[in-house]
C-alpha cells in the first residue's frame, strides 16, 4: 500500500478529487457507488481514480467504490456526524493523563515535562469533547431506534444495548471526576505544574461532566419510557395475534367473550366522520375527458346562481391608531433601603411619612414595611419595642 509522501501531497489530493469525495461522503448510506458515476466527476481520468485507491483514500470491488473506513471515521468525527459510540476514546485518555502524570513527576528536564503536561491538557479537552459528543449521538440513537426500527424484539434489545453503553459513560464521568478530584498523588503533580491553563480546562471539563450527567438521568428516564411503551405494544401484538388465530379458525365466538365486550363499546357512534377532500392535479383535470366531463356539469349548475358582493367594513378609525402611552410609578425597595439607612428614624415611621411619588394607603405602606424588612433582615435591627398606630401594632426596626 502507498502512502502520501507528506502532508502537503495529501490535502492537494483531496483538493482536487473534493467533488468526488464530497458526493461518495453524501451518498454513503443510501447507494452504492459505481466507478462509471465517478469517472463523470473526474473527466473520465481514470488514473485519478487509481491514484486515489493507491492511497487507500477510496477502495473498489467488483465496480464500486466506497471511502476507506480511516478517511471515512475522519470525516464524520470532523463534521460530528457519526452516528456509532466508540468509549473506548474516553478510557485510554483517562489511562494516559495517569501514566503522563507519572512521568511528569518523575521528570527533572523542564522540555520533557513541559511536553507530559501539553499531553495531559491536550487530554483533558479531548475528554470533555468526546463525553459530550457520547452523549448527544447516545440520545440520538435512542430516538432513532424507538422510532424506526420496525420489529419490536430487535428494538428492544438494541434500547438495552444502548442503556448499556449509557452505564459506560456513567462510570467514565466518574472516572474522570475521581482523576480531577484532585488526592494525594495529583496534588502534587497540579502543585508542580502551577498552569493557569490546566486550572481553566479543569473548570471547563468539570462543568461538562456535570452536563452530561445530568442529561444521562434524562436520557435513562426516556429509555425505561421506551422500553415500557414497547412492552405494552408488544403485549398488544401478542393479543392481537391470538386473536386472529382464533377468526382464522372459526372459534374466535366460541372461545372468547367477543359479542359481549363489543357490546358494550358504542364509541363509533359518538365520533364525527372525518370529510377528507380529493384534490386532483390540473394535469389530470387538462388531459383526461372524463373529468373535463365532470367539469362541464357541474358548471351548470352554478351558471344561474347570482355572484355575493362581501360588503367591505368600515375603515379603521384614526383613534385606534394613535400610539397612547402608559405611566406607573414601580416601588424601589433598594432606594427606600438606601434612604432609610441615612436617617435614624424607625422604619415604619419613615415608610409611614415617605413620598412614593404616588397615591399609597396606609394598608400598603404596611405591606411595604414587610416586605422591606424580608428583603434587607441581615442589615436591620429589630427591637422588642412594639407601638401601635391606627390599630396596627409594629415592632421598633432601625438601622444596625
Amino acid at each position: 500500500m502507498n502512502t502520501f509522501n507528506d502532508i502537503k501531497e495529501l490535502v492537494v489530493t483531496l483538493d482536487r478529487e473534493s467533488k468526488l469525495i464530497a458526493e461518495m461522503f453524501s451518498k454513503r448510506k443510501s447507494i452504492d457507488y459505481r466507478l462509471s458515476d465517478a469517472l463523470e466527476l473526474v473527466d473520465y481520468n481514470e488514473s485519478r481514480i487509481d491514484f486515489l485507491i493507491e492511497r487507500s483514500v477510496v477502495r473498489e470491488h467488483g465496480g464500486i467504490l466506497e471511502l476507506d473506513d480511516l478517511f471515512l471515521e475522519f470525516f464524520e468525527q470532523v463534521l460530528d456526524v457519526n452516528e456509532e459510540i466508540n468509549l473506548s476514546y474516553i478510557n485510554e485518555n483517562i489511562r494516559g493523563i495517569e501514566e503522563n502524570i507519572a512521568y511528569f513527576l518523575n521528570e527533572n528536564n523542564d522540555n520533557r515535562r513541559y511536553g507530559y503536561l501539553r499531553f495531559i491538557k491536550k487530554t483533558f479537552r479531548k475528554i470533555g469533547v468526546i463525553t459530550i459528543k457520547s452523549t448527544i449521538d447516545l440520545r440520538r440513537n435512542i430516538e432513532n431506534t424507538f422510532k424506526n426500527e420496525s420489529n419490536y424484539k430487535n428494538k428492544r434489545l438494541k434500547l438495552e444495548h444502548l442503556d448499556d453503553k449509557r452505564t459506560v459513560i456513567k462510570n467514565l464521568i466518574n472516572q474522570t471526576s475521581v482523576l480531577i478530584l484532585i488526592d494525594e498523588k495529583e496534588v502534587t503533580f497540579y502543585n508542580r505544574a502551577m498552569d493557569e491553563e490546566l486550572d481553566r480546562i479543569i473548570t471547563e471539563l468539570k462543568y461538562q461532566l456535570v452536563e452530561c450527567s445530568h442529561n444521562l438521568i434524562e436520557i435513562e428516564k426516556q429509555i425505561i419510557d421506551y422500553l415500557n411503551q414497547i412492552k405494552i405494544h408488544g403485549k398488544f401484538l401478542e393479543k392481537l395475534r391470538k386473536l386472529k388465530y382464533l377468526k382464522d379458525h372459526f372459534v374466535i365466538e366460541a372461545e372468547t367473550d367477543i359479542k359481549k365486550v363489543l357490546g358494550k363499546k358504542s364509541q363509533v357512534v359518538f365520533e364525527t366522520r372525518s370529510v377528507e377532500p380529493i384534490k386532483l392535479s390540473i394535469d389530470y383535470l387538462r388531459n383526461n375527458e372524463r373529468a373535463f366531463e365532470a367539469i362541464k356539469r357541474i358548471a351548470k349548475n352554478y351558471r344561474g346562481r347570482k355572484l355575493i358582493k362581501p360588503e367591505l367594513a368600515d375603515s379603521i378609525s384614526n383613534e385606534y391608531l394613535e400610539n397612547t402611552i402608559e405611566e406607573e410609578v414601580m416601588i424601589n425597595y433598594e432606594e427606600i433601603r438606601n434612604r432609610f439607612v441615612a436617617t435614624s428614624d424607625d422604619l415604619f415611621n419613615f415608610i409611614l411619612n415617605y413620598d412614593f411619588l404616588k397615591e399609597v394607603d396606609f394598608n400598603e405602606r404596611v405591606t411595604i414595611f414587610c416586605q422591606v424588612i424580608s428583603l434587607y433582615e441581615q442589615e436591620l435591627e429589630i427591637k422588642n419595642d412594639f407601638k401601635t398606630i391606627n390599630g396596627v401594632e409594629y415592632a421598633t426596626v432601625v438601622t444596625k
